[in-house]
C-alpha cells in the first residue's frame, strides 16, 4: 500500500516538537509517531526511547523540509 505521507524526521522529542510546531504555524498538519507510546500501549518496551517520526504530505514536502533544516540549523 502506497501512501502520500513521507517522513521527513526522526528525532528527540523536543526537537520534534519545536519542528511540529513551526509545521503548524505555517499551515501544514504533520502526523507524529510516537513508537514509545505505541510500544506502551502495546506492552513492550521500544529499544530506542524517545524517538519520533514526522510525516507531511508530499504537496507539503519542499517547506516542511526547510522548517526542519531550519530547526536543526538552530540546535
Amino acid at each position: 500500500m502506497e501512501t502520500e505521507y513521507i517522513k521527513i524526521f526522526t528525532g528527540d522529542f523536543l526537537t520534534s516538537q519545536r519542528i511540529q510546531q513551526r509545521l503548524e504555524d505555517i499551515g501544514i498538519n504533520a502526523v507524529v509517531k510516537n513508537e514509545d507510546e505505541s510500544a506502551r500501549l502495546a506492552g513492550f518496551a521500544n529499544p530506542v526511547p524517545n524517538l519520533q517520526d514526522i510525516y507531511v504530505h508530499e504537496s507539503e514536502l519542499e517547506k516542511a523540509k526547510a522548517v526542519v533544516e531550519a530547526v536543526k540549523n538552530q540546535t
